[in-house]
């Protein structure tokens, strides 16, 4: 029996539904934001089936939980595959968590027939990967790739100021696993992470599996205007610093300096909050997020300027800043993990293309470390970040065959 032969579609799919049920919304999503109680809960879910497999696991100091399938020389390096257990606040079932039931199934598809290779097989949840509780977002990966400082993610605070770092240890302790002391990160052979495309190309196109090429590079920022709280019905509007008008002059030229012609810039604002919050109060404080992609970097760039501009000239009289949260090249997967996943894609039957990431993911930095690839599977209209996201049985257990014959391969180098 092959790896691919041994995934089982129901045993996956039932995982997928045991899950959703962790941070379970009304609509069929899920509320599972990065070290709260239900990331907890999925983390107890995914250490009681490693255990009851016989496979190792442990934490490291930020979290990232890591199960082990031994290879015949446990001197080699090994070949890793994850994803992300943690999810937007009205997020899917599938983004991210796709990624880390594929990599355990292919885990058992290959103790199921009884295949051992040479270097260990490793699945991997990486923590915060979604940045909507605590940013920067795929925080887990950039510092076991060493893009970030493990001291300066420790201190990061979520929108209520619950530090990241206290948010860890109560995750921890309420999902128990071996802790790696230390700074995080170790020597990685390869790394391959599957996932929904959370876009519509490969429905559209009637394909099973996406092969990606490249993840276009991202840019986050935090705008911050201060103006003044004044009474609503007696201060004239000449007189007011009005932070909510400065900020919707801001944003309104912001949309339109950001439209290109092949609609190729994304541009999104995905958080306000305006204080003090009442109705009979002239916002004193307005905060709200950017959230800027494109393939080039060099783009970006010239955006990020165009950006910077139009927050000092368009919102006096109040004062603004704009804070750079991330920035993220674009990146560009091995061409010998790409031609991989093309070739056990075609040698299972499975029709397939090349195509771009036009979301982040934990990859984009690992990559750093290692030889990378992913696998794209559709989702139903594309839709992702949302609850009803939806993706067939089918298509997860496709890709999942695609993940276990390319990890298999890459493990045995």
């Amino acid at each position: 029996m092959s790896g691919a032969d041994a995934v089982k579609e129901d045993r996956l799919w039932q995982r997928h539904a045991d899950m959703a049920k962790l941070g379970g919304t009304p609509r069929g999503g899920v509320n599972r934001q990065a070290l709260s109680p239900e990331d907890a809960a999925a983390r107890n879910q995914l250490i009681s089936w490693a255990k009851a497999r016989g496979f190792s696991l442990f934490a490291d100091t930020i979290g990232n939980l890591f199960i082990r399938k031994e290879g015949t020389d446990p001197t080699l390096s090994p070949v890793l595959s994850g994803s992300h257990m943690d999810s937007q606040p009205t997020g899917g079932r599938f983004d991210g968590m796709y990624g880390v039931l594929a990599a355990f199934e292919a885990l058992e598809a290959l103790e199921d027939a009884g295949i051992r290779t040479r270097r260990p097989v490793m699945a991997v949840a990486w923590t915060n990967e979604e940045g909507s509780r605590f940013q920067p977002g795929a925080m887990g990966s950039a510092v076991f790739a060493g893009t970030y400082r493990l001291d300066d993610m420790l201190g990061q605070k979520d929108w209520k100021g619950v530090v990241l770092k206290d948010a860890l240890a109560e995750t921890l302790a309420a999902a128990p696993a071996p802790l790696r002391e230390g700074a995080p990160g170790f020597a990685v052979d390869s790394y391959i992470e599957a996932h929904i495309e959370q876009g519509p190309r490969l429905e559209n196109e009637r394909r099973t599996i996406g092969v990606v090429t490249a993840i276009q590079g991202s840019r986050r920022y935090i705008v911050t205007i201060d103006g003044e709280e004044a009474h609503a019905g007696t201060t004239p509007r000449a007189a007011r610093k009005d932070a909510y008008a400065a900020a919707t002059r801001l944003a309104a030229a912001l949309y339109e300096a950001t439209t290109d012609a092949d609609d190729t810039l994304r541009f999104t604002i995905g958080r306000v909050e305006v204080l003090p919050g009442s109705p009979n109060t002239v916002p004193g404080k307005v905060t709200f997020t950017i959230d800027m992609r494109h393939p080039e970097d060099a783009v970006l760039a010239r955006h990020e300027a165009i950006i910077e501009r139009l927050v000092g000239e368009k919102t006096t009289p109040c004062a603004a800043s704009l804070q750079k949260v991330t920035n993220v090249p674009p990146t560009h997967f091995d061409p010998a993990v790409i031609d991989l996943v093309r070739d056990k894609a075609a040698g299972l039957g499975l029709s397939h293309m090349d195509m771009p990431s036009g979301a982040g993911h934990d990859a984009m930095h690992v990559a750093r470390l290692c030889p990378t690839g992913m696998i794209f599977v559709p989702c139903e209209r594309g839709i992702s970040h949302n609850e009803i996201e939806n993706a067939t049985p089918a298509d997860l257990a496709a890709g999942t065959k695609v993940l276990v014959e390319v990890l298999e391969a890459l493990a045995n180098r």
